[in-house]
């Protein structure tokens, strides 16, 4: 018998009915249900007895009802206290533009509700750190895409998006299925700020007439607009009237990934790290860089 079981236990004890908890508990009814059942088999008691509006505590369910809160409570007052003693907590996660949108909507807001305690910061970078403040110790974790030199990092791939150029409306090519790079060569590029990562300025760049630098995705978008500047972005990001992704049919596939710093011991980074896959994986586990 574990906290969490009587946690669920405690959920289903007070609203009287297993969905109800369910949603208490923001999870869906069938696992919430063989929790309540293992806990039964674990201490070979009935604890719920069926009614047509719900359950209703059985004799021993009572029982248990009454003890749990004091030990529910007993557990919490030690978290506090070793919180207390550990002093303020900190994360910091850095993200480029294209993902801020993920950590700030979908990742943060999960995260404090598990660590209230601690303060989370989000650090964003331009174009020219794809570790979005992982190579220079900005950030304690990040959520970025691939292809980059992840010497010294550890990565779990959470999903992977197609990648197009960035065309105007009007061009010749903008009406395309797909091209390929090939049909590309001889217009202008976007070129990444100097000492940027090759491995990542080569996978967003082409070959051709060096084209403006560039720091931002909007300075991106704005020399394609008002130039005719080619520049590689994932597919189906959203773009100002006048422009559309064309995808390429020679590039492969870019990898959102959050990242670390190999070795890194502190239980809140593996902890929005798991929170980052279970909310946006769609891919393989954790990979090791």
């Amino acid at each position: 018998m574990d906290l969490r079981q009587l946690r669920y236990f405690v959920a289903v004890a007070e609203e009287r009915h297993v969905g109800r908890a369910a949603a208490r508990l923001h999870m869906t009814q069938p696992p919430l249900s063989r929790a309540i059942r293992q806990l039964e088999d674990e201490l070979g008691v009935v604890l719920f007895e069926r009614t047509p509006r719900g359950v209703d505590l059985a004799p021993a369910g009572a029982v248990l009802y009454a003890e749990a809160g004091t030990l529910l409570g007993a557990a919490d007052r030690i978290r506090g206290r070793v919180r207390d003693a550990a002093g303020t907590a900190t994360l910091t996660v850095g993200t480029l533009a294209d993902t801020a949108e993920q950590v700030g909507a979908h990742l943060v807001p999960q995260f404090r509700a598990r660590f209230p305690h601690v303060r989370v910061t989000v650090h964003e970078t331009d174009l020219g750190d794809p570790t979005a403040g992982l190579r220079n110790g900005a950030v304690d974790v990040a959520l970025t895409r691939t292809p980059f030199d992840a010497t010294g990092l550890s990565a779990r791939a959470l999903h992977a998006v197609p990648v197009g150029v960035v065309l105007r409306t009007d061009d010749p090519l903008a009406g395309r299925a797909t091209v390929s790079t090939a049909e590309l060569r001889g217009r202008p590029w976007v070129r990444l700020p100097e000492g940027t990562d090759p491995v990542w300025a080569a996978f967003w760049t082409g070959e051709g007439d060096p084209g403006p630098v560039v720091r931002t995705i909007q300075e991106c978008l704005q020399a394609a607009l008002w130039n005719g500047t080619a520049a590689v972005a994932p597919a189906g990001q959203p773009v100002p009237h006048g422009l559309t992704v064309v995808p390429l049919d020679d590039r492969p596939r870019s990898t959102v990934v959050v990242a670390w710093a190999k070795g890194t011991r502190s239980p809140l980074v593996r902890a929005f790290a798991q929170i980052a896959g279970d909310t946006l994986g769609h891919g393989p586990g954790p990979q090791q860089a």
